[in-house]
């Protein structure tokens, strides 16, 4: 297991929500800690394990290294745009507009929407998921392109709710 997928692999358990997730190989274990509520804070122990050798007991927790990532392009939040309320994805998957091919699409930039209205469909592990409003309002800007990988909680509608 290389760093990268060590940090990926923080990162998921930060958002779960879990406590505690241990994993062992051949060579190595892991476990990941979460000490509060606060998903921000996760504490690693990761334990090299040499081979035919039994594991020794686990020191104090370590922070993990802070993770570098690429810096996303940011758009400064103008006010106009903080009064629109963002619709996000409950889910990973593939975002779709519309129903089927062959139907037309959910809703446009310009429709009005009330709560309850499906604005889209994300598809994951082959299950159609309808993503239904929670607000009511009219559509101010569509985020992501039909057919593209959504990841959770990635915005995907800006709603002006007057």
């Amino acid at each position: 297991m290389d760093i990268k997928e060590i940090q990926n692999l923080i990162k998921f358990v930060a958002k779960s929500g879990a406590s505690e997730v241990k994993l062992e190989t051949g060579d190595f274990k892991i476990t990941i800690k979460t000490g509060s509520d606060d998903k921000d804070d996760v504490r690693t122990i990761v334990q090299q394990i040499p081979m035919g050798q039994p594991a020794p007991a686990p020191q104090a927790p370590v922070s993990p290294a802070p993770i570098a990532e690429t810096p996303q392009p940011t758009k400064p939040v103008t006010s106009e745009e903080s009064k629109y309320i963002t619709i996000k994805s409950p889910i990973i998957g593939t975002f779709y507009r519309k129903p089927s091919p062959d139907k037309p699409v959910f809703v446009e930039v310009g429709s009005t929407i009330s709560e309850g209205d499906v604005l889209c469909v994300i598809e994951a592990m082959k299950l159609f998921n309808e993503i239904e409003s929670e607000v009511s309002g009219k559509i101010v800007k569509i985020l992501v392109d039909d057919s593209s990988p959504v990841e959770f909680d990635q915005p995907l509608f800006l709603v002006d709710p007057s």
